[in-house]
Parts: C-alpha cells; structure tokens; sequence
C-alpha cells in the first residue's frame, strides 16, 4: 500500500497529482470538490451503517430461528434455507432468502454425447423446437460459460427415448453446489391489500420525489 504523499499548507492536488496553489483554483471547481467530498463521506457513513444493520439483522434472524426450533425441540442441522417472518399485525414481512450457486462438473459432457446421438438419429423427425432448445441449452455465454439454468431446462422436456432419460440423470447428477449467497429483503403491506411492497435499500430503486 503506498503511503498518502504530504501535501504542503495551501495548495491542493489535482487529478494529475500536480500541486495547486488554491488561490489559483477558481471558486466553482473548489465548491465541486467540497460538493464532492460531501456526498462521499455521507455515502462511505451510509455503507457503513448498512454493513452493520446487515450483520446485525442476519444475527437476529438467525437467532429467532434457533430460539423457534428450541421451543418444539428440533435441532437446527447446516445452514438454515429460506424463511418468512410477519409482523403480528402482518403488515411488515422480512424474507431471508438462500440462493445457491450450482456448478455441472464433467458428467454433463456424456449428457451431451447422449443427447447428440438422440437428436442424431431423430434428425428428420425431431421438432425443431427441441434441437433449438438443446442447442440454445449447450451455448456458452459471454464468459464462456454454460448457463446451468438453461440446462437444467431440459429436464422438464417429456421425451421417453431411454437415451435421452439417462443424459437427464447425468444433467441432474452433474449439479453440485459451490457456494451459497444470503439475502434479507423487507416488505411493507399496500394499503389493505394482500400485496407487498419492498422497502429498498438500494439507492439506485429508491423512488424519491422530484428526482
């Protein structure tokens, strides 16, 4: 990490990492930077604020969970999945959802070979929206990666060719879970209706007047 160089007592540095003598910086470039430096240092005690509701919200929920499976006497084994909690009055809902990252390791290249040796032989009279589908399932995206949720996909094809059957087995066996992700969302009731809105904590989804 490379030290901060020491800026001498009335100048400032610019982009160029050249000293300006801040009589030189003209008052709307000195009103932008101090503009600037604002937002960021209140984003930058945001992000902070947000870090430490996250763990703490996490921490909390974790904790109900564990304190609801003592009362009947289960034990919690592995990672908790997903989970709805209501308000009493059902007007807040907070949801802590598990999202899973699944990889296909190599069985699903003797998955395609079988595939290819149906779509072969059912060349004249396969639908041409199953060799679409197949082959849409197989292409890489722009990283160069299969997308496992396309391939997937294909198991809910009703196709009773044995071969076929057995590439389904193959797809489903190659899945393997890699990691997992967390995610808290919170909603709030519409009104009297049984439709919820989410409360954002994205700066980006947030609706504000005027803006």
């Amino acid at each position: 990490m490379h030290a901060q160089p020491q800026i001498p007592a009335g100048f400032r540095q610019d982009a160029q990492g050249r000293l300006v003598p801040e009589a030189m910086i003209k008052p709307i470039d000195q009103e932008r930077d101090r503009l600037v430096r604002h937002l960021v240092d209140r984003a930058s005690e945001l992000s902070s604020e947000l870090a430490d509701f996250k763990t703490a919200a996490f921490g909390d929920i974790r904790a109900f969970i564990d304190m609801s499976f003592e009362e009947y006497g289960a034990k919690v084994g592995g990672k908790k999945g997903n989970v709805t909690l209501l308000s009493f009055d059902g007007r807040y809902k907070i949801q802590l959802a598990v999202q899973e990252s699944i990889a296909l390791d190599e069985r699903l290249q003797a998955a395609r070979a079988l595939i290819d040796e149906c779509l072969r032989e059912w060349t004249t009279g396969a639908r041409p929206e199953v060799v679409t589908l197949v082959n849409d399932a197989f292409r890489t995206d722009t990283k160069g990666e299969i997308r496992t949720a396309r391939v997937l996909a294909l198991r809910r094809l009703e196709i009773g060719d044995e071969r076929w059957q057995r590439a389904m087995q193959a797809i489903g066996e190659a899945c393997q879970v890699v990691g997992s992700r967390s995610y808290i969302r919170i909603y709030e009731r519409v009104g009297d209706t049984d439709q919820y809105q989410a409360i954002s904590l994205d700066i980006a989804s947030l609706q504000v007047a005027g803006v």
